[in-house]
């Protein structure tokens, strides 16, 4: 048995941190049958010589008789600032053999207010201003970015030196002469009237003894940038970007010193004169300011920073991963369009940036303008940019081969048109940099259906392009908020895509930043600061399917990853959203303070008025309530607070009974007779049980009369084709799956696309191209699907009482012509594999059950034919064991291991 990925909250070797009583986990890894643990014990070390010594000076757990290895809680000696922490485990298997994994790490960041003695500082005015009017003002779409630097004297050898910063804008960190991490955008989007992130970096290899030097680099980023849709900067109401920096070195001799921002630090401008993440970048290499981050550098004309007051919101450590350049994608394609201007296609619809290699005489102005797709005549589509520019401009100083990428902006774009060059570029001239926040790949997909793998492949792009500190809707036009609606739908299938624990554990801190007094949710997280440069939809606030979020985001984090913690955290804040609906509504139906009821957005037919209150519109409302009050009523009970979960119980039958009186006729038919009607009745336990049959079956006629065809907007989708599947309808999941034509999965797949689209008819055949106001071509919501390849399809799932996948369940629907699907998903607790092929009605099937975990498998068998494994009788299997039969199903327990499984099945969907 090996012990990999070490993890502390969530996050490997983290730095900086202020969870002051983190948690701990690790995976398990073995092939051999049944292995589990059985105890573990954990060593915290101040030093990793102090651990490799046994001297756990932090924290030793002892033996500790469990089979936990997902967030076990430090208990040892109060952790302090700057504290750092150097761990290991020791586990013992069923065999009482033990096993140690390699060290891991983490420090603390600055834990209290006090901790920060560096000074805000910000540019002089007078620089910014001259450098902006020194420029074509119609280039000039925000702030000039201002660099500031120091230098600074080490009188000894360096021990350990670490970096605390945080702007209020994003930074870019230089250390003589060398870059400061590889993380981009930092700090990160929060409401800064609330909370500002601090990233810390360990500089220790950058500086050396004698004379060193640091610069940084400050753009608008969110705090004062274009954010939404708003036509002027600085939503949260000031442009003035500022910076905070604190070196702390501790040399070897025991001697500390102290590098903080303030006066004696100077600034000026550069070669950066616009930087905008809607509106694109202006860079003139001719202003670039050779060893400005180095020593010795003659700095005549750059004048001293300015203080300015602190900030009242709280500095925090961030709690997810970083925003990377991840991967680098080179053009499949090139063509002219006109004398000098070129446009590659990347083949794949991306987020982030272009690297620019060129070799053109100094002054040669090149323009670099994204989009999508491309009109008819082969010229670059913008028009569904609305307001967002996307163009970065790039002026060469010449001398021989230059390389240029943006550093303040990123597009959403496919194709990429360059205009200005002095001659016809060559292949290497355009690089794609996709830029997302670095959550680890989780899961995989694939089968005997190339279009289906390319809807997949569609949906898992959607989610690298628009989980970007949050999760944004888009990241083309002028928008890419955090939309609650597009997040909750996405969640299951983002999370067997990518490990996504972190992420949405620091949005959450978002959600609950943007609650208000009375209890709403908002529509979109991080909050957008009012004010008279607001344009919204009536605040973006208390929205049905869109606000519960807030219930339905922590219960699925702690569903999938087993996290408790979220719960606790959360958990006033959920109660408080249920019972301000309850407070409005003592009927039972959801008919007052609706915000802007979005319904099922964009379903066909498209029903997307704001402020419409349709029956539709009531019904969804009313269904999400009842979610609420089911799933907060469960998590009470797992908080051991059970007067709260009898009252959200109660709650709930109420919300019931209302939804029958009101929508469900005895015939089981829900009213108004839309797909999403009955999906949510079924997906929410809103039917009577004698009715749930009949309702299927109106569904089911409602899906025939549409030629097979889904209805479905941003909320019905995600339900589907699991609802389908889980009432025994799978052939006409795989039915709908299947459909090419419009509307469909797989229309969009069949005309190029790479992402998925936001509306289902955002290009046809007949109409062309949609009202461009509002057609993103990379938008993941109705990519949600993708949950259901994952758990029906291969047929991995939760198990119904038991979160995390400690315990899970194995359950693939065979079907749809398919003759193989494979999927992996790398759990909390390791890599789950599900991979079955089918020739005729003879099934192979491979399963993987990780170490440390159990499952419940159903083997896909017809009753009464023979199921073997490793063709051996099942009773001659070790490790499992024979539950049942339910229907198609050989219902079976496995302990961990590898399992090949051969049977012959007829339940076969068409």
């Amino acid at each position: 048995m090996s012990i990999v990925n070490l993890r502390c909250e969530y996050l490997v070797d983290p730095l900086g941190i202020d969870e002051r009583a983190p948690r701990l986990s690790w995976i398990l890894e073995s092939e051999r049958r049944g292995a589990r643990q059985m105890a573990y014990r954990i060593r915290v070390a101040s030093t990793a010589e102090k651990l490799a010594a046994g001297e756990a000076d932090r924290w030793d757990s002892g033996r500790v008789e469990s089979g936990q290895t997902a967030h076990v809680v430090y208990a040892g000696s109060p952790l302090s600032s700057r504290d750092a922490c150097h761990w290991d485990v020791e586990v013992w298997d069923e065999n009482d053999c033990a096993a140690r994994s390699a060290w891991a790490a983490w420090t603390m960041g600055l834990l209290e207010a006090s901790a920060w003695t560096a000074h805000w500082i910000c540019a002089p005015t007078e620089i910014i201003g001259r450098d902006a009017q020194a420029t074509a003002p119609t280039l000039i779409d925000s702030g000039t970015p201002a660099m500031f630097r120091r230098e600074f004297d080490v009188p000894g050898p360096i021990s350990r030196a670490t970096l605390y910063v945080s702007a209020r804008g994003v930074f870019e960190l230089r250390a003589n002469g060398r870059r400061v991490g590889d993380d981009i955008f930092a700090p990160e989007w929060t409401d800064y009237d609330m909370r500002i992130h601090y990233r810390t970096y360990d500089v220790t290899a950058l500086l050396a003894e004698g004379r060193n030097a640091l610069g940084a680099t400050l753009g608008d980023g969110w705090w004062s940038g274009y954010v939404g849709w708003q036509e002027t900067r600085a939503r949260y109401g000031s442009l003035e970007n500022s910076l905070l920096v604190q070196l702390e070195i501790e040399l070897t001799d025991g001697r500390r010193i102290l590098i903080g921002t303030d006066r004696s630090w100077t600034c000026n401008t550069g070669p950066i004169l616009s930087s905008d993440f809607m509106m694109g970048e202006f860079y003139d290499a001719r202003r670039e300011r050779r060893g400005w981050d180095q020593p010795s550098f003659a700095q005549q004309g750059w004048l001293a920073a300015r203080e300015v007051a602190a900030p009242a919101a709280v500095l925090v450590a961030q709690r997810s991963e970083p925003v990377r350049v991840v991967e680098q994608l080179a053009p499949v394609a090139m063509h002219q369009i006109a004398l000098g201007t070129y446009i590659y296609d990347l083949g794949q619809n991306i987020a982030g940036w272009v690297r620019l290699r060129v070799r053109s005489p100094a002054g040669t102005r090149i323009t670099i303008r994204h989009g999508e797709r491309l009109n008819p005549d082969r010229t670059l589509y913008t028009d569904n940019l609305r307001r967002a520019k996307a163009t970065d401009v790039y002026v060469c100083k010449g001398g021989g081969e230059e390389t240029f990428q943006p550093h303040f902006t990123f597009h959403g774009f496919q194709y990429v048109e360059l205009s200005g060059l002095a001659g016809v570029p060559d292949e290497r001239a355009v690089t794609g940099c996709v830029v997302r926040s670095a959550t680890p790949e989780a899961g995989d997909f694939l089968c005997s259906h190339p279009a289906i793998n390319r809807l997949w492949l569609n949906g898992l792009w959607s989610q690298k392009d628009n989980f970007l500190s949050v999760p944004t809707d888009c990241p083309q036009r002028d928008e890419r908020l955090g939309w609650m609606g597009d997040a909750q739908v996405f969640l299951r299938t983002a999370s067997y895509n990518m490990d996504v624990a972190a992420f949405f554990t620091k949005w959450m801190i978002d959600v609950a930043d943007a609650q208000t007094p009375e209890g709403i949710f908002p529509d979109t997280a991080p909050r957008l600061r009012e004010g008279e440069n607001f344009v919204g939809l009536d605040n973006l606030a208390g929205s049905a399917g869109w606000a519960d979020a807030g219930v339905i985001v922590p219960y699925m984090i702690w569903r999938i990853y087993g996290d408790r913690r979220i719960l606790e955290r959360h958990y006033a804040a959920m109660v408080k959203w249920v019972d301000w609906i309850a407070s409005r509504n003592p009927d039972g139906m959801r008919v007052h303070d609706l915000g802007n009821n979005y319904g099922d957005w964009l379903c066909i037919p498209s029903d997307t008025s704001f402020g419409t209150h349709s029956p539709m519109k009531y019904l969804l409302a009313t269904a999400y309530w009842a979610d609420d009050c089911a799933k907060l009523a469960r998590i009470a009970h797992e908080l051991g607070r059970e007067s709260d979960a009898r009252r959200f119980r109660n709650m709930f039958e109420h919300v019931r009974a209302a939804f029958q009186r009101e929508w469900v006729e005895p015939n089981g038919r829900v009213t108004p007779n839309t797909q999403t009607g009955y999906l949510l009745a079924l997906a929410f336990d809103l039917l009577p049980v004698e009715l749930r049959g009949a309702a299927v079956d109106h569904l089911v006629e409602n899906i025939r009369a549409l030629d097979w065809h889904l209805s479905t907007g941003f909320i019905g989708i995600s339900h589907l084709n699991p609802e389908l599947t889980s009432a025994g309808r799978a052939d006409v999941a795989y039915r709908l799956l299947a459909r090419e034509d419009y509307p469909s999965w797989l229309y969009p797949v069949k005309h190029g696309a790479t992402t998925i689209w936001e509306r289902w008819n955002g290009w046809t055949h007949e109409e062309r191209y949609f009202n461009p106001h509002m057609n993103s071509f990379n938008h993941y919501s109705l990519g949600s699907v993708g949950e259901w390849l994952f758990r029906h399809v291969a047929g991995i799932e939760l198990d119904p009482e038991v979160p995390g996948f400690q315990r899970f369940v194995l359950r693939p629907f065979l079907g749809g012509g398919l003759s193989f699907a494979r999927a992996r998903f790398r759990s909390m607790h390791g890599e789950i594999v599900s991979a079955w092929r089918r020739v005729g009605d003879e099934v192979t099937w491979i399963v993987r059950v990780p170490a440390n975990t159990t499952a419940t498998i159903f083997i896909p068998s017809a009753p009464g034919s023979a199921v073997t494994e490793a063709n051996q009788p099942l009773e001659q299997t070790a490790g499992l064991q024979v539950l049942a039969r339910e229907g198609d199903f050989l219902v079976c327990e496995a302990q961990s291991g590898r399992y090949e499984f051969g049977s012959v099945s007829r339940g076969v969907y068409a």
